[in-house]
């Protein structure tokens, strides 16, 4: 390999390593992800500055 293509090669797994080290960590929790949809909020349905 020549210097260029070398140094490309090295630049590239250098930001692949990054962009899955980034990545890594994304995940969210079980319970993060479990919204409880089954009834509105009191608040939701409402004009606001009216009522309660």
């Amino acid at each position: 390999m020549s210097m260029p293509t070398l140094r490309k090669a090295l630049l590239a797994l250098a930001l692949a390593a990054l962009a899955l080290a980034g990545l890594a960590g994304c995940t969210s929790p079980q319970q993060d992800s479990s919204i409880p949809w089954s009834r509105p909020a009191d608040w939701e349905g409402r004009i606001p500055g009216i009522g309660k």
